[in-house]
């Protein structure tokens, strides 16, 4: 009997022993997945199109582990043709350079198509050296002094050099390049503060905050020559200062450079009118909204301060817009009469861009109108109250055509006008989904387009003599993952919506100005992409690409797994994707790790495949079963409900989705340790993972927040006041103020009791470093030990620092999910990839 009970026992601690052991950590195979080393294994991963004026045409580039190659789609003759020979290319640079060139490695190309259409032209450097000629600085002989010592010292100093550039043609269907020139490509400084009227007849810029203007003549001679001091410049506005100006803003320029730049010309932003005689403006008062700091320790030879102002939530400030016409001809202005007192932000409507202006250089802002009107909307501080206006152009007065209200915030898209003007197709969430309205041009409802549960994500296209309207949208099939998006076209009456792009995945289009055919790239997170192009009733034209991931399944890459579960309502389905070592041996036991974000303008959920997976595929090859998962109350592609989940709540509100769902995957799959989750994520993700922490202390274990905003009270007034809500109170004499609650990271910093690590960037001048502080010194007051990482230098995405504080999360869970702590001095997988010779 004892014999028994002791082989009983022994099975059962090995059973035991066996069940609970865990991988060790794998850095070799996470360093393998690195960006670096994905850039070589992964290219061309979808066709971005460049649609030409003339015929339904585009071209595009598309790189394989072959290279390179160009293609010109003529859809009107149904022909896909390389846009040159590759073998042919390479022996004319050759020839013309002197720099040997393959057809497998061509330089990298920025073509312009000529006017007509019938050839392209580039620029290529080659690796001979040419004297520097510098217009603005060549003396003619005669200006040279003869003395001697001017002579002597002339012939001593040693020419400036620099790599020649030619300048090429290549005409379709051509045998050879032509030499235009061998000019460098001008540089264009004035394009960052130039904003030159659609006709070019003038140009507005800004110089110590008031608007200046040069006219067509005096620009061509500033072009030619910067110093030319007969350029007449002319000031139009006198009144502008400092945060209340016309242009001319600092921002993430420390204080140093704002006094450096001070007069020089910068830009004044706003929409012309088609026919260049008025130039609609929005000046924004901000003198009293208060400054906040950040200081850059390691950019210059002294720590600078970088001084901006920021609105932050529940402050009975608010920035004072004015909305002002200025006629070009008469050199005055008008005031659109808003009132100013008002809390409200205003947007002026623009005329949608063609898809063949991509390539443009000079592509103005122009307003939606050509008929002298000018369309603006309105929104409430609060969110809650929506509205759309129509302008005179000549007087500023104005009339409002559509009203929505919402006891949430409200969400908007850019109005469409048609029709010679006479109608207007309006985005809306009234009926809580997202749909189109149609509307007469003074803003009675004529029907809504779009009806159902579904939510209608963008515009298209519109095609005015069949009146049918195209666009996007998710959730129209049921039985796909409703964050799947397709391409619809629907009558304007309603009636005969069609899916144009049907299948099972998700899918960007396209289309091309003539609404004749679209280009749509498609995938899973779980298959290759692929891209092809499809006519206006949804018929496929031909094939284009299938994305070339043979150099990525070679190394051992698998695709990740999608899942369905439940939220923590036990009726919301909650939709999600699982990344696993690809090596996964299912007898052990992983630590489960949850990235994050909770949006409410996004989730951090991969719909389509992508190779960027530095917080995912790579993550989960250190050792770790990785899952994103969307919550109630994140993204705007469900249900106006699903979306706004979270108002009024904005720590809490997706905490138990999470917790739910990784509880019913450990169901599922034994190979899930429940009992060891960690969770992480950046931005609002940094903000989450460490709420998560502090809420469900004894379910999350170990997190890495980095840039997190775990005190929204000194976060952005915009975010937080809609997101969360900002109450509107007016008091017995009319006064209205407002007030914002929200519950906070550190006041729950007594309940942490897993392995916490913050980063943040000291030089955040979006999310301020002061909440990361505002937490790491709660956790102090309150006897906790945590890890907190500045990054020197950096701004909210880490830049220089991403791959370092992929290492420093590697190592936070390695050591307290895995067990295993790596405490060499050196990031040696760093180092095998940066070549050691400095």
């Amino acid at each position: 009997m004892k014999n028994i009970i002791f082989s009983f026992a022994l099975i059962f601690t090995i059973s035991v022993s066996f069940a609970q052991e865990t991988p060790k950590p794998n850095y070799r195979q996470a360093a393998k997945y690195s960006p670096k080393n994905l850039a070589k294994m992964v290219h061309s991963t979808s066709v971005s199109p460049h649609w030409l004026k003339k015929g339904n045409r585009f071209w595009y580039a598309y790189k394989t582990s072959e290279g390179s190659n160009h293609y010109i789609v003529d859809l009107d003759r149904k022909t896909k043709k390389p846009l040159f020979d590759n073998v042919k290319m390479a022996k004319w640079l050759t020839e013309i350079t002197k720099d040997p060139y393959d057809a497998k490695h061509l330089p990298r190309f920025n073509f312009k198509f000529n006017k007509a259409e019938n050839a392209i032209r580039f620029r290529v450097k080659s690796t001979e050296e040419v004297e520097v000629v510098e217009e603005d600085k060549k003396e003619s002989k005669e200006e040279v002094k003869k003395d001697s010592t001017t002579t002597k010292k002339a012939k001593k100093k040693k020419p400036k050099m620099e790599k020649k550039t030619y300048h090429l043609e290549y005409r379709l269907g051509g045998n050879g390049l032509t030499i235009i020139d061998t000019k460098k490509e001008e540089k264009t400084p004035w394009k960052s503060w130039a904003n030159v009227a659609p006709d070019s007849s003038i140009v507005l810029y800004s110089k110590n905050y008031n608007m200046y203007w040069m006219d067509k003549m005096n620009f061509k001679k500033f072009i030619k020559d910067e110093k030319d001091s007969t350029v007449v410049e002319n000031q139009w506005t006198k009144d502008g200062e400092e945060n209340y100006g016309y242009g001319g803003g600092n921002r993430g320029q420390d204080n140093v450079d704002v006094e450096k730049n001070k007069d020089k010309r910068k830009g004044v932003w706003g929409t012309w009118s088609h026919d260049s005689k008025k130039f609609v403006f929005q000046k924004s008062d901000s003198r009293h909204i208060k400054d906040l700091w950040v200081i850059n320790a390691t950019g210059k030879k002294r720590p600078t301060l970088e001084t901006y102002k920021y609105h932050m939530p529940g402050e009975q400030e608010f920035y004072k817009s004015e909305l002002m016409i200025f006629d070009i001809p008469s050199k005055s202005h008008v005031m659109v009469p808003l009132d100013t007192v008002k809390q409200q932000s205003i947007s002026v409507y623009r005329a949608p861009r063609k898809q063949s202006q991509r390539d443009d250089d000079f592509t103005p802002s122009l307003l939606l109108s050509k008929k002298g009107k000018v369309y603006f909307s309105t929104i409430s501080r609060d969110r809650k109250k929506f509205d759309i206006h129509v302008a005179d152009i000549n007087t500023g007065e104005y009339k409002t055509i559509i009203e929505e209200r919402f006891n949430t915030y409200i969400e908007s898209r850019p109005l469409i006008l048609f029709n010679n003007e006479t109608e207007i197709l309006h985005w809306a969430e009234r009926d809580g989904w997202a749909h189109f309205y149609l509307y007469d041009v003074n803003g009675n409802l004529k029907n809504q387009v779009t009806e159902g549960d579904y939510h209608v994500d963008n515009f298209a296209g519109l095609d005015e003599k069949s009146r049918t309207l195209y666009f996007t949208a998710n959730g129209v099939h049921k039985d796909q993952d409703p964050y799947y998006l397709h391409t619809y076209k629907i009558n304007l009456n309603g009636s005969g919506m069609q899916t144009l792009d049907p299948g099972n995945f998700t899918a960007s289009a396209s289309m091309a100005d003539s609404n004749e055919y679209f280009v749509s790239n498609y995938s899973r997170v779980n298959t290759i992409p692929k891209s092809e192009v499809r006519d206006a009733n949804g018929r496929k034209v031909m094939d284009l690409e299938t994305a070339d991931l043979s150099q990525l399944f070679a190394s051992g890459y698998q695709f990740p797994e999608t899942f369905k579960v439940k939220a923590d309502d036990g009726i919301t389905d909650i939709y999600g994707v699982m990344y696993k070592p690809f090596d996964l041996d299912t007898t052990k036991v992983y630590p489960l790790l949850e990235y994050v974000y909770p949006g409410p303008q996004t989730e951090a959920v991969n719909k389509s495949f992508s190779y960027r997976m530095d917080r995912l595929d790579r993550m989960a090859q250190v050792g770790f079963v990785v899952i994103t998962l969307g919550n109630r109350g994140g993204h705007p592609d469900r249900s106006k409900w699903y979306h706004n989940y979270g108002y009024g709540n904005l720590r809490d509100y997706g905490l138990a989705d999470k917790k739910y769902v990784a509880q019913q995957l450990a169901n599922k799959h034994q190979y899930i340790d429940i009992e060891k989750v960690g969770i992480y994520g950046h931005s609002g993700g940094g903000f989450m993972s460490t709420a998560a922490m502090l809420v469900y202390p004894d379910f999350f274990k170990a997190a890495v927040s980095s840039a997190g905003n775990h005190d929204n009270r000194v976060y952005n007034s915009w975010w937080s006041e809609t997101h969360h809500g900002v109450k509107e109170e007016i008091d017995e004499k009319g006064k209205i103020s407002h007030k914002y609650e929200i519950d906070y990271n550190q006041s729950l910093a007594k309940n942490l009791k897993g392995h916490l690590m913050l980063i943040h960037g000291d030089m955040d001048n979006n999310v301020h470093p002061a909440g990361t502080i505002r937490m790491a010194n709660e956790l102090i007051k309150a006897h906790k030990r945590f890890k907190f990482m500045v990054m020197p230098g950096q701004r909210h995405g880490f830049g220089s620092m991403t791959e370092y504080s992929f290492w420093l999360r590697a190592d936070h869970f390695s050591k307290y999910l895995l067990g295993e702590e790596n405490t060499d001095v050196d990031f040696m997988f760093m180092n095998l990839n940066e070549p050691q010779n400095k």
